[in-house]
């Protein structure tokens, strides 16, 4: 099949963004697709040389040009920026690559906006990576349209894919309170590439690490963020330094790095972690393991949601320690993966990681390759979207 995917890797230039677009092109591709590459965000784009969003895409062209061109994928892209040019494949051949596509997969955000040529596509599907926060929007937009007669443009966009797929694993589901809307919502999840996420032969740094942003700007008013969690778990790096075998806690972190190295953590900088692809690679693959809290929403939702950084991390071997959202009721855990609700579960988990490291590392690897690998989560995602 032919298959068009839609990203934010140039209005998002970082490299968990990025690496989220790759592994589904390139597993699309392995699995035997032919796979192009679309951006239509009708945003500017985020400009780390200037740290705000620009105006000017020549950052973003770059950007995305890098980050394909090592995988043969320099030809297989097109950026549209928010004065509607376009850039990377040119305009006719483009028209052509969508006349012949088979299946358009947009991933939240990749494309906010219906052209004929998208809307020619015999079948197209959403993926959304945020659950609650997608769904309590088009709650809002309807409590609207009752009041005004006006759906919204964000319901009737969402109204013309022929499936949406969340990482909300439990939406309506018992005991997830995260509204359906009407709509049917399929679970999916982040595919990893195994074979580029392996465990490495040079030995780990002795820290665990997570990248995190403490607040989203998006979804201005829907659900709530890291922040709120976070604070939940404030005194837990101090008491791990208490102990004598209690593990080291670093954070890559967008935010308030002050406050947060007053109350015991080690903290570096989110966005140069993040710069590009390789080095937000090699901060994961050199990690012990990954320790995190989840956004807000997924947690007091029961979500079921599962983060793509997290998969990475399990696929290289490196085991997680993570915030319990209800993930728990379709991945296993306790051995690689372990979930935690409160600082003292929290702190157990790490220390029973720590205690038999090397079975819980095959387990975080094994559970990747189970679970979340390319080969085992596309072809469920091409069979349901072709549906």
């Amino acid at each position: 099949m032919r298959i068009i995917v839609a990203g934010l890797v140039g209005r998002y230039p970082w490299g968990g963004v990025t690496w989220c677009s790759l592994m589904y092109l390139l597993g699309l591709r392995a699995l035997g697709h032919d796979v192009y590459y679309l951006e239509d965000t009708r945003e500017c784009n985020f400009d780390p040389e200037i740290n705000s969003p620009a105006t000017d895409c020549n950052y973003a062209l770059r950007y995305i040009n890098e980050a394909l061109a090592p995988f043969a994928l320099a030809d297989r892209w097109r950026y549209i920026d928010f004065l509607e040019k376009g850039y990377g494949i040119g305009d006719q051949q483009w028209q052509q690559i969508c006349k012949s596509a088979d299946l358009l997969i947009v991933l939240s955000g990749g494309v906010w906006k219906w052209r004929d040529e998208y809307l020619s596509i015999p079948k197209k599907v959403f993926i959304d990576s945020d659950p609650g926060f997608t769904q309590f929007s088009i709650e809002a937009a309807g409590r609207s349209a009752e009041r005004t007669g006006d759906v919204g443009w964000y319901v009737e966009f969402l109204r013309q894919y022929d499936h949406l797929f969340t990482f909300g694993a439990n939406i309506g589901a018992h005991g997830n309170t995260i509204p359906t809307c009407g709509l049917d919502w399929i679970l999916t999840t982040q595919p990893v590439m195994t074979d580029l996420w392996r465990p490495g032969n040079l030995p780990a740094r002795q820290v665990w690490t997570t990248v995190m942003t403490w607040q989203i700007e998006s979804f201005e008013n829907i659900g709530g963020n890291k922040d709120q969690e976070f604070l939940k778990i404030l005194n837990l790096s101090r008491r791990c330094q208490e102990k004598t075998t209690g593990p080291a806690l670093e954070i890559a972190v967008n935010g308030p790095r002050q406050f947060l190295s007053d109350n015991g953590w080690r903290c570096t900088d989110a966005m140069a972690i993040s710069a590009d692809l390789w080095r937000y690679h090699n901060y994961i693959t050199s990690s012990r393991g990954e320790f995190s809290v989840a956004k807000h929403t997924y947690v007091v939702t029961n979500s079921g949601w599962f983060s793509d950084r997290t998969a990475c991390y399990l696929s290289a071997g490196k085991p997680a320690v993570v915030q319990e959202t209800g993930l728990s009721s379709w991945l296993p855990t306790g051995e690689g993966l372990l979930t935690w609700s409160t600082e003292d579960e929290a702190i157990d988990c790490l220390l029973q990681a720590e205690k038999d490291y090397s079975r819980h590392g095959k387990a975080a690897r094994d559970l990747a390759l189970e679970y979340l690998a390319c080969e085992k989560v596309l072809p469920t995602l091409l069979e349901k979207s072709l549906s």
